[in-house]
């Protein structure tokens, strides 16, 4: 870079040599990663690093560093995927209407087991609307999020007393099969539908807890068919996978909504699973009820992928392909 016009130098320097080697990565993997994600050169002496290459990317990776260091001071992972959040965050920033920040820790949700904070400023948004309404739907393809946040929220709500119990449930039918052509009785039959909540509670709780906690009826995890003829009242409920509900299943769910509840409703309208000619019910629940102020809905989208960032990839290339057959 030297001799270029547009390089600059700037150093950077950090105090607390215990979180030094966490921000550097093993073998400074943040920092190669860093240097990829935005084009610059970062040489590391001790606790100093300088940044190398256009002034505009050096920013940034000031920016990026710095919420990671702040991160760091709450005792909060640090990996690859904080920071391309961080950069995710720094950029959408920068737009006319940009939103959040990524230091703003008020955003952060507190569980037995870890912290978690949000990847991208929908995701911000999706946390901020669950907990400030009773009823949010988070739509949007896989890996945006959508479930496993609101299980750490009603976790995290649940663990401070805001609501006595939590209940999670999808609808049981998926890809064409049928429940009674699975071997075993109902639990063994719906239990793998269910295991993306089984998961993400895992993550979120030690396990002895969740296991205890649903024997008493304070966690519950059931399909969709469950809940009728039921009032979900003090609860966090959420309905997962809800492209696979009809029309009359959907309003069912939501007028199970008792008092002091709040209710997530989660997913895909384009992965509907139901057969040819029957309506979603989640698509239908948006065409009716996203004139109601008080029920919030969150749009998630290729960006807000967080998983493998294949699947970002993946989803584009659908989306594309979808596109050019309309």
């Amino acid at each position: 870079m030297k001799g270029c016009l547009l390089a600059e130098n700037h150093i950077l320097e950090f105090r607390n040599n215990d979180l030094v080697p966490l921000l550097f990565g093993e073998r400074n993997a943040h920092i190669a990663h860093i240097e990829r994600k935005l084009g610059i050169n970062i040489s590391d002496r001790g606790n100093q690093l300088t940044l190398t290459g256009n002034k505009t990317a050096i920013d940034k990776a000031e920016k990026v560093l710095n919420s990671l260091w702040d991160m760091l001071n709450k005792n909060q992972d640090v990996g690859t995927a904080e920071i391309d959040a961080a950069i995710r965050f720094i950029e959408e920033s920068k737009k006319p209407n940009g939103k959040h920040h990524m230091g703003n820790n008020n955003i952060a949700i507190q569980t037995k087991k870890k912290t978690i904070a949000p990847r991208s400023p929908n995701q911000a948004a999706y946390i901020k609307a669950i907990q400030t309404n009773e009823m949010v739907f988070g739509l949007g393809p896989a890996g945006t999020g959508k479930t496993y946040l609101a299980v750490s929220i009603g976790v995290s709500m649940y663990l401070n007393g805001e609501v006595e119990r939590l209940v999670f449930t999808r609808p049981a039918v998926e890809a064409g099969e049928r429940l009674g052509f699975l071997p075993g009785d109902m639990k063994e039959k719906v239990d793998p539908y269910l295991r993306p909540i089984y998961d993400a509670l895992q993550d979120m709780l030690p396990w002895d807890v969740v296991v205890k906690k649903m024997e008493t009826g304070e966690i519950e995890v059931a399909p969709l068919a469950f809940m009728r003829g039921r009032t979900l009242s003090n609860a966090f409920v959420i309905l997962d996978e809800a492209q696979n509900t009809t029309v009359t299943q959907m309003k069912m769910f939501l007028t199970r909504m008792g008092e002091s509840s709040r209710v997530v409703v989660t997913g895909d309208i384009t992965q509907t699973d139901l057969p040819i000619g029957i309506k979603s019910g989640l698509r239908d629940a948006v065409e009716t009820l996203e004139g109601i102020e008080e029920i919030k809905f969150i749009h998630f989208n290729k960006e807000d992928v967080v998983r493998h960032p294949l699947v970002g990839k993946i989803v584009h290339a659908y989306d594309q392909k979808n596109d050019t057959k309309k």
